[in-house]
């Protein structure tokens, strides 16, 4: 059994979600608003997101992939999975659940932006700001986490451990090898 560590409680998670979501709300009041979650560690929190926003929203996914099992990007992004809903004119609200390097939020926003929508910002979950390998700034956070290996609330590694209900750090390095990365 992996060892791991309770950093943030579910407790915490609900109520930064129901903050983060009223900010929204008043940010995009009157007005509808495309949310484009990241697939697949967003769903979680995208989902939890929209239950407890007080706006008009639609919804569509986007896949991106950096690297396949591995706990660091190769730097190189491909969409994989194209969102469907043509952006042009719209309000559009990109969800991803945590930002590191900066390079694949970056990537996307640019590509985005090539689509023309009226507005675009970005919601992470969780910001590791110590990572960066590219200037990046969401305009909604969650939380700020220091660089450490995190599964949890839709975050997984190798595919499991996204049903915690917690965000929770590995500590068992021979699982994780000796890189301490974490998404794109």
């Amino acid at each position: 059994m992996i060892k791991k560590e309770i950093l943030i409680t579910s407790a915490a998670i609900d109520r930064r979600v129901a903050e983060i979501a009223d900010v929204i709300s008043r940010d995009y009041e009157g007005k509808e608003v495309l949310l484009i979650g990241i697939l697949k560690g967003a769903f979680v929190f995208m989902a939890d997101l929209i239950r407890k926003l007080h706006l008009s929203c639609k919804v569509d996914f986007v896949r991106l992939a950096s690297y396949g099992t591995g706990t660091v990007s190769s730097g190189k992004i491909m969409i994989t999975k194209d969102i469907e809903t043509p952006i042009k004119g719209k309000n559009v609200l990109i969800v991803e659940d945590i930002v590191d390097t900066g390079l694949t939020l970056s990537f996307l926003v640019e590509k985005l932006k090539e689509r023309d929508p009226h507005s675009l910002k970005v919601c992470v979950f969780l910001d590791k700001k110590e990572r960066r390998k590219t200037p990046f700034e969401a305009d909604y956070i969650g939380f700020d986490i220091p660089d450490r290996f995190v599964v949890g609330y839709g975050l997984d590694f190798n595919e499991m451990y996204r049903f915690l209900p917690d965000i929770c750090e590995i500590k068992d390095s021979q699982e994780i090898g000796e890189e301490n990365g974490r998404s794109m």
